[in-house]
């Protein structure tokens, strides 16, 4: 599996090799050691969600307090989308900044997001199915998101669909504050913590001798 490091510190792109044959194919989506080699420690999955969208579905921009935060392993199971990671990270030298990955179950790429980032996706046709492998569970108080349609952010989700297509969003999405505004009020992380956090995951990983 081949790995490459998105614009964007701790986003990172994981492209496995499928084997297709005339039964179908066959791939994994996520193998430990090339999560830790690329990552420089393994990934506990506590929980996996399993999302299916419409068309036009547009889900995020979600992230978590840290710490612990919720770092997030995602892949397209059926169908097609766009993943978008967007750095919220206050103090991070690409603060604001973003990247889109397409993701479909033809390559069967997959996204890693490490905690304090952003993510969303929007679905590029009907019945779109997207597996999260999350790293702590979901805790309501500590969850929180910014507004997918922030016009400052500029992210392009109406550049993946036709134009007579709708854009389709929760409540809570659209209800969510711009970055501006969620970086007044002190909601965003701290780019700093995050890093001394993914420090202490990676000097927790047990050494070679399993001592």
């Amino acid at each position: 599996m081949h790995a490459q490091q998105l614009g964007i510190p701790h986003a990172i792109e994981f492209r496995p090799r499928t084997h297709p044959d005339r039964r179908g194919v066959f791939v994994n989506p996520f193998t430990d050691d090339s999560f830790r080699e690329a990552v420089g420690h393994g990934l506990t999955v506590v929980q996996t969600n399993h999302s299916v969208s419409r068309r036009g579905v547009v889900r995020g921009m979600h992230f978590a307090d840290v710490p612990p935060g919720q770092a997030k392993y995602v892949y397209c199971a059926s169908g097609s989308l766009v993943d978008i990671v967007l750095d919220v990270r206050v103090g991070s030298p690409t603060f604001g900044k973003w990247e889109a990955v397409r993701l479909d179950s033809k390559d069967y790429h997959a996204v890693y997001v490490a905690e304090g980032l952003a993510h969303g996706v929007i679905a590029l046709e009907d019945d779109t199915v997207l597996i999260y492998l999350c790293s702590t569970g979901y805790n309501p108080t500590a969850e929180h998101g910014v507004n997918p349609l922030d016009p400052a952010l500029e992210l392009p989700w109406r550049e993946f669909l036709p134009r007579s297509a709708e854009l389709i969003l929760s409540e809570k999405d659209t209800d969510a504050p711009s970055l501006a505004e969620a970086e007044q009020s002190g909601l965003l992380p701290s780019y700093k913590e995050c890093v001394s956090y993914y420090r202490r995951l990676r000097e927790a990983e047990p050494t070679a001798s399993g001592v």
